[in-house]
């Protein structure tokens, strides 16, 4: 039994020795908590000043985000400002280039317009090109279909003489169609004085062998068309020279005249020698150019003929232009003479003037003293009648 204050325990009652175990118990378990608790103080204290850190340091962040805050509303600010001014300048940037593409849009079209303009009068010329390359290509067909008849080349060969002689000499100085003694007929026959004496002009035209020559692809197509060719031409020669030149009749020459300068041409580069067989037998071959070149060297000779047969004429003409020149030097003097007496009758007159003038207004201001002093003439004093 224990006595505490009041309270009797009895020890051998299960009751109070449970109790009193549970009491021990909870006791040392009170005792084991509290030092549990102490350990835990210990052992939280780094723990805690760790929180206190991070609780400043959360603080630290708090301001730092509340700076961080008003940086970004001033960024965001700037931003904004920035974008509005960016804004603005992209408008007025894409108004000026839209206004630049509006005026080189309208700039283009009225290149557009204009080149669309050129076009269509190049398109016109071109179209008028065209029909007179129609035109010519008819031309060259009707051409074509003359120069492949002999008659008919012929004709071509002498109208085109008788343009270039036309233009080149006077009309009395020429005749067309010229009937020698020998009764042949020369395409053109050139008055000229003696010496030379009158040449005369004959049309050859040798095409089907120049064609041949144009046209040959082998070696031996060659060779036959310039043996033909030569031969051709050789016979043109040989009847110029047999039909129109005559003695005491023509000059001792005469002119062959290939109305093609394709033809003259390979005349002179490839066949020397049958322009040398002309050369022998008195025949120069012309060419159109060349024919015009040869007209108006005989259209100075007919000049210089001419000019002599009017010598005559000229010397009298020229003795009357002196007589003439003559007798108006010798009236240019009687003139000059009339001339120089008019002068002087005119002076006196002017000095007769001048007098009369003086003595007028001496007369109207009553001025006879200086009349007398002036004109020293003598007083003619009347003489007294007889008697008195």
């Amino acid at each position: 039994m224990i006595q505490i204050g009041d309270l009797a325990l009895d020890l051998s009652d299960p009751v109070i020795l449970l109790a009193l175990a549970l009491g021990g118990l909870v006791f040392v378990l009170l005792i084991m908590s509290l030092l549990s608790a102490r350990r835990a103080a210990k052992l939280s204290e780094p723990l805690v000043y760790q929180l206190a850190q991070v609780g400043q340091r959360v603080q630290n962040l708090s301001d730092g985000q509340e700076r961080l805050s008003g940086g970004l509303t001033h960024v965001s600010e700037a931003q904004a400002q920035s974008q509005t001014a960016m804004l603005q300048l992209m408008e007025r940037r894409l108004a000026q280039v839209q206004e630049q593409m509006n005026e080189n849009l309208h700039g283009s079209a009225r290149r557009t317009a204009q080149s669309l303009g050129d076009l269509q009068q190049r398109l016109q010329s071109i179209d008028k090109a065209q029909e007179n390359i129609t035109k010519l290509s008819g031309d060259v067909l009707s051409l074509q279909d003359i120069l492949s008849n002999k008659q008919t080349r012929g004709a071509f060969g002498e109208i085109q003489l008788t343009d270039i002689v036309g233009k080149a000499l006077p009309k009395d100085s020429y005749t067309l169609q010229a009937t020698l003694s020998n009764g042949k007929r020369a395409d053109c026959l050139i008055h000229l004085p003696n010496p030379p004496g009158p040449i005369a002009i004959d049309s050859k035209f040798p095409l089907e062998a120049y064609e041949q020559l144009r046209r040959a692809e082998t070696q031996e197509q060659l060779n036959r068309a310039a043996q033909q060719l030569r031969l051709s031409l050789r016979k043109h020669i040989k009847d110029i020279s047999e039909r129109y030149i005559i003695e005491g009749e023509t000059a001792d020459g005469a002119l062959m005249f290939l109305p093609s300068e394709a033809v003259y041409a390979e005349l002179h580069a490839n066949f020397p020698e049958v322009v040398r067989d002309g050369f022998a037998a008195r025949v120069w071959i012309v060419s159109p150019t060349t024919c015009m070149a040869t007209l108006n060297t005989m259209r100075a000779i007919l000049k210089d003929a001419r000019m002599q047969e009017q010598a005559g004429a000229i010397r009298k003409e020229l003795g009357l232009l002196y007589a003439d020149v003559d007798r108006l030097g010798s009236r240019v003097e009687n003139l000059d003479r009339h001339f120089g007496q008019a002068a002087k009758d005119i002076a006196d007159i002017k000095i007769s003037a001048d007098k009369a003038g003086r003595r007028a207004r001496r007369l109207d201001n009553f001025d006879f003293e200086e009349l007398a002093k002036d004109d020293p003439s003598p007083v003619v004093r009347l003489a007294k009648p007889p008697g008195e």
